[in-house]
């Protein structure tokens, strides 16, 4: 495997989705740099510590969702739309920004709709 400074977005991405299903928040986090910052509509975290926040509450809120990713990438930034059915809520309209540096995440801007399950 690749030192974590040598990883191109592409597969620091990929190793990010093989974690997030893992729900290991610790693990998670590793994929960020220690001065990452997470943006949301309701405020920015720092750190891993922030990471470990933000992502926690978005797996609280979809547990065992199928998720449908439609990444974008251009150079270490990566435009995703994204979508998850969990069993009694879903997102339809997920919308992320991430910015990679040396191999990892430095900053991540999340948007989405949680709503009821519909179907």
């Amino acid at each position: 495997m690749n030192t974590p400074h040598t990883r191109t977005p592409q597969e620091v991405f990929a190793d990010h989705g093989r974690r997030l299903g893992t729900g290991d928040l610790d693990l998670i986090s590793e994929n960020y740099t220690e001065d990452a910052v997470f943006l949301t509509p309701e405020g920015v975290l720092t750190g891993r510590a922030g990471v470990r926040e933000g992502i926690g509450r978005l797996l609280a809120d979809l547990p065992d969702a199928e998720w449908q990713l439609t990444p974008q990438f251009a150079g270490d930034v990566l435009f995703l739309r994204w979508a998850a059915t969990g069993s009694a809520h879903e997102v339809t309209d997920g919308v992320d920004t991430f910015v990679f540096r040396d191999g990892l995440i430095s900053a991540q801007t999340v948007r989405h709709t949680l709503s009821t399950r519909t179907k």
